[in-house]
């Protein structure tokens, strides 16, 4: 009898893939344009482009910056887009939407980054827990980027999997 240990999980040839790497950690500012509404309600253009006028916009240089509404009011288009005139030439980035929808748009972005063709005929196991809110939008993201092209896609541990997709032979 043999004390040799062998890793079954080493020598299985799975990798893992930790949806985490692709995370986006930079920060991102929220510009509530509830602020800078007449009551925190209505939009009043003089006032509101007098407002813009007057914002310290070098705050959000080099930053992404989420332009949101808080408040339950109605927001023409146009004053988004003269937001974006104010923010582009200064921000990393911008988005209308709150901070959370930002950052899931950046992850997917991100995502899409991923060179399928290194996962070819491989079995991927996609990594399950984590300290990020990772959410399910992003595994089903990474399982429609993979697909096409693994052998086979699993969720969990490669100790501990959950079958996902097998290609068929």
């Amino acid at each position: 009898m043999s004390d040799v240990l062998i890793n079954k999980v080493a020598e299985s040839g799975l990798i893992t893939l930790n949806l985490e790497d692709w995370y986006p950690r930079e920060e991102i500012c929220v510009f509530d344009l509830k602020d800078h509404l007449f009551m925190g309600l209505i939009l009043k253009e003089k006032e509101f482009r007098e407002a813009l006028k007057n914002t310290d916009w070098s705050i959000y240089q080099n930053k992404r910056v989420a332009v949101t509404c808080s408040a339950d009011a109605v927001i023409p288009a146009w004053a988004y887009m003269l937001i974006a005139t104010y923010l582009a030439p200064v921000a990393a980035g911008i988005y209308q939407g709150n901070e959370q929808e930002y950052r899931r748009s950046l992850f997917h972005e991100q995502l899409r980054q991923i060179e399928p063709t290194i996962y070819k005929d491989q079995r991927v196991v996609v990594k399950g827990c984590g300290d990020l809110p990772v959410g399910a939008d992003a595994y089903l993201e990474i399982t429609r980027i993979l697909q096409p092209v693994a052998k086979s896609i699993m969720y969990g541990e490669p100790c501990s999997t959950v079958p996902i997709y097998k290609k068929p032979k």
